[in-house]
């Protein structure tokens, strides 16, 4: 069976290999180059494929690009020309990313060497295979919504092993993604990256502008033809200016936040009624998609399925009997996407066993722990057994780093990049902020709780592996759980089995024996502005740096 490459060579570049149409490694190009969001060629992230399968690239038949980008350059041509002058400000807002299609394919060939068979996969086709092969799902609706593609920004289908059968789509700059990165802009962070923290915001504004904003972006009534109802007039971002929401926004809603300056009233009650009108959106045109389809499972990818809010008001609603939500669900995951596109529609390999985890990274070794804390003057403390000494220190109040076999795939720390710590105790929260993280105070931690638990903390929770859904913590545990908890009662639910991670359910089990709690506060192992680590290098350097009381690496711990 012949081996494919996937990539992606803009924002969040990634590399994704299989071997008979299963994941040898998938990687994000930043977790090597330790440049947050890495925009470019991902050379190192296919390197570190071609080194885990023990191949050269030579030995690699087909490659995969998640986009095709003549169709990208002739829609954005298109706009481009059409709003100039004002178009111009792109050329500086993003001057790489027109470099990144022209000439892909003989840059991709040039810098990596490849001499086999390239191709170039629609966007949405393959964000959408990137959950339906994964789900193990013989057929299913899919609804794939993200900023732009070449030209498709949201597309609801329906999946199976044989073709995507398209329904309905909405298509630049009509874009549900598009709006988050422009009040995300308007908010003074970093658009395409920052729409996390929006989203953490948003529990802390009013409904005032929930009414009015419906005038912005809204859900379609049903029996629209569109998907949803957004007026352009709001927004500067389709004529290529450097401001992404226009005047007539500012206006009605208030001055822009300065990078470094405060969060106002008007700034949580704007993210407040985005995040409202969103999760209307995503029911919409989840009850479309299924209406039209008759199909019964659901498969979500693109940047806005990460909008686990809005998944798990999906879920509660029962408009699916089952949906799976793509862990990459970004363009990180497009190249998974690409990837099994070509291996299982033009190839013709066989589907492969559904995904359990998403522990599909780079691991490490005993050397490599060895010589990284040699290096540091560091010395690993003797423990007989690292999951009980680890929940020790937990139930003593330490804030661990927790680092474990095979990197996550996808921007959760599940249980082997992790940071952990007591979520009972009620200044934990503020404590690896202010120690640790160094980040916005408004933003929640995640719970990480036994499958076979969760429902006596949190209500209607359903399993949630990949820390893609928000459940409501029950009214009686609330007392319990102040540090992950968020400011509207609900909380980002991770679920663990021992079949998907026996030593990260094992450590939930001993912390709970000592403390009558079996959950953590779990949040990704880096600090703010930084990727998750990789290597153990990098978690000692966290060590050392920061205010980590412990990292466990393997079955080693270290201490200060």
């Amino acid at each position: 069976m012949p081996l494919v490459l996937g990539f992606n060579c803009t924002h969040d570049a990634c590399a994704v290999l299989l071997r008979d149409g299963e994941v040898v490694l998938a990687v994000e190009e930043e977790r090597l180059s330790r440049v947050k969001h890495h925009f470019g060629m991902p050379l190192r992230a296919i390197r570190a494929c071609l080194d885990e399968a023990g191949v050269s690239i030579g030995d690699v038949e087909h490659a995969a690009l998640y986009m095709e980008p003549g169709l990208w350059l002739r829609s954005f041509g298109f706009h481009f020309a059409r709003n100039l002058p004002g178009s111009l400000a792109f050329t500086g807002r993003k001057p790489a990313l027109w470099k990144s299609f022209l000439g892909v394919e003989r840059r991709f060939r040039r810098e990596t060497g490849f001499t086999g068979c390239f191709h170039a996969v629609e966007h949405h086709a393959a964000h959408a295979d990137s959950a339906f092969f994964p789900s193990g799902f013989g057929s299913a609706a899919s609804m794939t919504v993200d900023g732009a593609g070449e030209h498709v920004t949201t597309l609801l289908a329906a999946v199976d092993g044989s073709r995507i059968r398209r329904i309905a789509d909405a298509r630049y700059p009509f874009s549900i993604g598009k709006v988050w990165e422009a009040v995300t802009d308007w908010l003074g962070w970093r658009a395409t990256q920052d729409e996390g923290k929006l989203m953490g915001l948003a529990p802390y504004g009013t409904p005032r502008f929930v009414e009015p904003f419906r005038a912005v972006f809204a859900a379609a009534d049903e029996g629209d033809p569109r998907l949803f109802h957004m007026d352009l007039r709001w927004f500067d971002f389709p004529r290529g200016r450097t401001r992404l929401v226009s005047r007539r926004f500012v206006e009605a809603f208030g001055p822009p936040r300065a990078p470094d300056g405060p969060v106002e009233d008007w700034h949580r009650d704007v993210a407040f009624a985005l995040q409202r009108r969103t999760e209307e959106a995503v029911l919409a045109m989840a009850r479309r998609v299924r209406r039209e389809t008759g199909l019964p499972r659901l498969v979500m990818a693109g940047g806005v399925a990460l909008n686990c809010v809005a998944n798990g008001r999906l879920v509660r609603e029962g408009i699916f009997d089952e949906v799976f939500v793509q862990p990459a669900a970004g363009d990180n995951g497009a190249s998974l996407g690409a990837a099994l596109h070509v291996a299982h529609r033009r190839l013709g390999i066989p589907r492969g066993a559904p995904m359990r985890h998403a522990f599909l990274g780079p691991g490490f070794t005993e050397a490599d722990t060895d010589r990284a804390a040699a290096e540091r003057g560091l010395t690993a403390d003797s423990a007989p057994d690292v999951v009980e000494r680890t929940a020790e220190l937990l139930a003593g109040g330490a804030i661990v780093g927790w680092m474990q076999g095979r990197m996550e795939y996808g921007p959760r720390a599940l249980g082997n990049r992790s940071i952990l710590a007591d979520p009972s105790r009620p200044g934990m929260k503020d404590h690896v902020n202010a120690r640790v993280k160094f980040r916005e105070g408004f933003r929640p931690f995640a719970p990480s709780v036994p499958l076979d638990r969760a429902a006596e903390w949190f209500e209607d929770v359903r399993p949630s592996p990949y820390m893609l859904l928000a459940f409501r913590v029950k009214a009686e545990q609330l007392a319990r759980l102040p540090a992950v908890t968020h400011v509207d009662g609900t909380a980002r639910v991770q679920t663990v089995t021992p079949e998907e991670n026996p030593r990260f359910h094992a450590l939930l089990g001993a912390f709970g024996r000592r403390t009558g709690v079996p959950v953590l506060l779990n949040t990704s192992f880096n600090v703010r502005g930084e990727p998750i680590v990789r290597a153990p290098a990098e978690a000692l350097d966290a060590l050392l740096r920061t205010g980590l009381d412990a990292v466990v690496i393997g079955d080693r711990i270290f201490r200060k």
